[in-house]
């Protein structure tokens, strides 16, 4: 079974190689690992993000460099992504976030004249598309997940996607034991090849191609209910939807629209506390920005030296990347599209509350905290 999805994925995306994995956070420790990155390395990711996508470099010691993010569609900025490049950057790490994808072609570009790898974390955006191209396939190795709240799932697990023979070979030997496999296969250069168990499960492979056999229905699904919901609220001022980039086909792993308080006349909490008692869960933000983590903070990684911190004069404070925390702090909102089951008229009752919530702003202000 997991040989047969390995085939299928290859099918179904276009790739070279599929090497499944047993969570896409395994993925990604996995992909970094046939990066051959080490100690000292950087590695350009989001803030604005699941923290797995942060915490792969530092597991094999290098140094996670933020580059902020794009206020429409929460993904990397190229141009932020070039100004944080230095000397020590091995790689960059995007995330296809919410469902569309970054401006992956842009991305592949600057890596390639830079000499860089581009690893996707395409945990979100199974079937989006950037100029007919998946997301998930520019990249020189990109991750896709399988956890249970994912658009395909099989309770969990992971899959990663290269066209480069050579990093598929790491990718299975860091998947299983590779240190027993490296005189096999005649490795002269071994770094990176060490004992984790990262293997999918035959009967998670299973359930794996019954969803796969299904995707494309399952993403139309999904992209109606985050058309009809846009279309609904598209005219209240201060609520704008999630924006589509020209050539991009994005895949809702969640409907972020952004909210403008001064416009609306209400504070996002205050809102959003409204919605809730609608019976109607959005939430304010996605994560905290990464980088304000304790681990980052307090510069406290692997041991209690520092490591890999004290290898680097990169700085973590507040302020580094002021889009993310715009997005999180004050005018992001977001509705689980993936986390339930969901119908047409769901969606309107949905919108419905919204409206309804919107309407009663005047009263809504009564609640305000006094300035």
């Amino acid at each position: 079974e997991v040989q047969a999805l390995e085939s299928e994925w290859c099918a179904t995306f276009g790739a070279q190689h599929a090497i499944s994995v047993n969570s896409a956070t395994s993925g990604l420790y996995a992909a970094l690992g046939a990066a051959q990155i080490g100690p000292g390395d950087e590695v350009i990711v989001p803030p604005y993000t699941m923290s797995a996508t942060a915490m792969a470099p530092l597991v094999y010691g290098a140094i996670p460099v933020f580059a902020d993010i794009e206020e429409d569609t929460f993904c990397l900025d190229p141009v932020q992504v070039r100004r944080m490049i230095g000397v020590k950057t091995r790689a960059i790490l995007a995330v296809n976030l919410f469902g569309h994808p970054a401006r992956l072609h842009e991305l592949r570009a600057l890596a390639d004249e830079k000499g860089l790898l581009l690893i996707e974390d395409n945990a979100q955006a199974p079937l989006a598309t950037e100029f007919d191209r998946y997301a998930g396939t520019v990249g020189h190795i990109g991750v896709f997940s399988l956890n249970r709240h994912k658009h395909i799932q099989t309770g969990e697990g992971g899959i990663c996607t290269t066209d480069d023979a050579d990093l598929a070979l790491r990718l299975r030997l860091i998947r299983n034991h590779g240190e027993n496999l490296v005189d096999h296969y005649e490795f002269e250069d071994i770094a990176n090849l060490v004992g984790f168990n990262y293997r999918l499960t035959e009967i998670s492979a299973a359930i794996g191609r019954a969803q796969l056999a299904k995707a494309e229905t399952i993403m139309e699904e999904r992209e109606g209910f985050a058309r009809r919901l846009s279309a609904a609220v598209s005219g209240l001022p201060g609520i704008t939807p999630p924006v589509v980039r020209e050539g991009c086909r994005h895949v809702y792993y969640a409907w972020p629209a952004r909210y403008d308080p001064e416009t609306v006349g209400v504070s996002r909490e205050v809102f959003v506390k409204a919605l809730a008692a609608e019976g109607v869960a959005f939430d304010p933000g996605y994560v905290e920005p990464l980088y304000l983590l304790p681990v980052f903070q307090r510069r406290v990684a692997i041991g209690r030296d520092g490591f890999p911190f004290n290898q680097t004069n990169r700085q973590y404070n507040k302020g580094l990347c002021p889009v993310a925390e715009r997005m999180h702090f004050e005018e992001e909102i977001g509705f689980g599209i993936c986390s339930y089951e969901l119908s047409d008229e769901l969606i309107d009752a949905i919108a419905n509350a919204v409206h309804k919530v919107y309407e009663g702003r005047a009263e809504l202000r009564k609640l305000e905290p006094a300035a």
